[in-house]
């Protein structure tokens, strides 16, 4: 029996097709938060650059706000990362290269680093502002990618370390000073630029870098500047590509610090073997390599036997930097969650608008600009080493900084997903990517515990640091009752001794929130310090987010945080 078969001019036909075509019309979705500029949509960043000396740079920090916000930069974020490094530990002719490729968006995000100063420019232009100005780049640039960050930030952070040797100084600043980027495998001298890693966690000693078994054999003279050669292992050499690292080895006079390049002086291949890549949840874009030392040629940077010191300067820009760039994912992740509810709707309402979400973006956006105020005083007391305060300030303050707001950024990326529902937990969103990279700046330079023992140390080498420290968090007494009951039951605690190793969190925590709190007293809108120190200081600030009492002004915090997008 025939079919009969519908005529295909028929209107009937004509209807049906154009209804499979065309399923639905696609609304209630955000646009691209892309083509934006991360400074001029960023209230707490404009008023923190000018408030702590950087309004010279104004223009200058707009320009490179509208390069981090363009759609073809953040793509390069995400390109970085769906392509993992990938190491070669031989050519194919079988020569020993040790030599790690990356994706070019990596390289193109080296690039923009790098030629506009985020490695260099508080050494090449010191002054008012300096530290603030980079500060402020950085933080935009690690809102499109944070991985990278890792060779911009131990390249800038080695020039404290590296002075202390200043023969070695004289070989090496100008190359690492250069505002040019040259990813290739080859010597040193061959290269006008140059980026510098660190080498210092064994498998026996993580933190405790004491215990770190790798030899120093002096070549010739030993001593300062003089060359040895470097057998053992370290279980974390970060970003392998670098031209030359930071070491720490044992010498005959105690644990010592080196600078080992990738290359020695006559062109041949340095005898360090990278053994191969972590293979890491988060910070994917960047590699990070175990490696064997089989004989590899360093130069001694500073004393003999104190290594630590020397390279302890280092570090402490290291953690200056954890501290933006866990201040600068929260950014994003404000960002994105406050858009994404200001162009959604649900139950016959804008997210933004409904009392329950406003109280999670409020109290996310309270988080966020905290940790940006403090970390860009810290960035105006590195910018004033020279005054007793400001250093003192760094030292406590550093530390307490950075445990405090690396620790925070993990559940804040969490919630900040939660904002924006499932589609936050796809791959091609940023926010899977900010929640992976959220808890390494934590656990990285330093754990939680290290940190709190660290600020203990201080106290310790340095008792005048806590009078500093107090003496800043009280320039905003008087403003707020919540704030000044706080801060004295605090100072009174530190007058109890006795466990304080073991009390040490907790007192650490309420230091950073008594700092958090004054800053913002001071300088910021007054809905943020107001909504602070109710949730903060006085009554749910152990809650999950999302708890801040009645009376806050949670509509003018959120306007304050939300890019102005589409």
């Amino acid at each position: 029996m025939n079919a009969r078969q519908p005529n295909p001019d028929s209107p009937a036909r004509s209807d049906h097709d154009r209804y499979l075509a065309n399923t639905h019309e696609v609304i209630n979705q955000p646009p691209a938060l892309q083509d934006y500029n991360l400074f001029d949509q960023d209230l707490a960043l404009q008023e923190a650059a000018r408030r702590e000396g950087a309004a010279g740079s104004t223009q200058t920090l707009r320009e490179f706000g509208a390069l981090a916000g363009a759609a073809d930069t953040i793509d390069l974020g995400f390109r970085a990362n769906q392509h993992k490094p990938v190491f070669n530990s031989h050519d194919r002719f079988g020569h020993r290269i040790d030599e790690v490729d990356f994706h070019p968006a990596y390289h193109q995000l080296m690039t923009i680093a790098m030629e506009h100063g985020l490695h260099s420019s508080p050494w090449t232009h010191p002054g008012q502002g300096a530290q603030v100005a980079r500060a402020a780049k950085y933080y935009m640039h690690s809102q499109v990618e944070a991985a990278h960050g890792c060779p911009i930030t131990m390249t800038f952070a080695a020039i404290p370390s590296i002075r202390n040797q200043p023969d070695l100084a004289r070989d090496w600043e100008q190359r690492i000073l250069a505002n040019s980027y040259d990813p290739r495998n080859v010597p040193d001298g061959q290269k006008a630029s140059v980026t510098i890693g660190m080498a210092m966690t064994e498998k026996q000693g993580g933190s405790d870098v004491r215990a770190n078994t790798t030899r120093a054999y002096p070549v010739g003279t030993e001593g300062p500047g003089q060359a040895y050669e470097l057998v053992g292992h370290k279980w974390f050499v970060s970003a392998p590509m670098c031209d030359a690292f930071l070491v720490l080895a044992q010498s005959r006079g105690g644990l010592s610090c080196f600078l080992m390049p990738r290359w020695r002086p006559d062109g041949s291949k340095n005898p360090w073997q990278i053994q191969r890549l972590k293979n890491k949840m988060g910070n994917v874009a960047n590699a990070s390599s175990e490696a064997e030392l089989r004989g590899a040629l360093a130069w001694m940077v500073g004393d003999e036997g104190r290594g630590v010191p020397t390279i302890i300067d280092m570090v402490a820009m290291t953690r200056f930097d954890c501290m933006i760039g866990s201040a600068a994912g929260m950014r994003q992740a404000v960002a994105q969650a406050s858009h994404h509810c200001r162009h959604r709707s649900a139950f016959g309402a804008r997210l933004s608008e409904q009392p329950l979400m406003q109280n999670v973006l409020a109290d996310l956006a309270l988080e966020s600009e905290a940790a940006l105020a403090y970390t860009m005083r810290i960035a105006r007391a590195l910018d004033n080493q020279d005054q007793d305060h400001e250093r003192l300030l760094t030292r406590l303050a550093t530390p307490v900084g950075k445990y405090w707001i690396c620790k925070r950024t993990p559940n804040h990326a969490y919630e900040a997903m939660e904002c924006i529902g499932g589609s936050g937990v796809m791959e091609d969103c940023i926010m899977p990517r900010l929640f992976r990279e959220s808890p390494v700046n934590a656990i990285w330079e330093g754990s939680g515990n290290v940190q709190c023992l660290d600020t203990l140390r201080a106290l310790q080498k340095e008792p005048e640091t806590l009078d500093v420290f107090f003496k800043e968090a009280a320039e905003a007494r008087g403003a707020d009752r919540r704030f000044d009951q706080f801060l004295t039951q605090l100072q009174q605690d530190f007058g109890d001794t006795g466990d304080i190793q073991y009390r040490a969190r907790n007192l650490v925590d309420r230091m950073a929130l008594a700092m958090q709190a004054s800053l913002l007293l001071r300088h910021s809108d007054p809905a943020v310090a107001d909504a602070f120190c109710a949730s903060r200081l006085q009554s749910n600030g152990g809650l999950n987010y999302g708890n801040l009492p009645s009376g806050i002004d949670a509509a003018a915090i959120i306007k304050r945080a939300t890019p102005v997008v589409g």
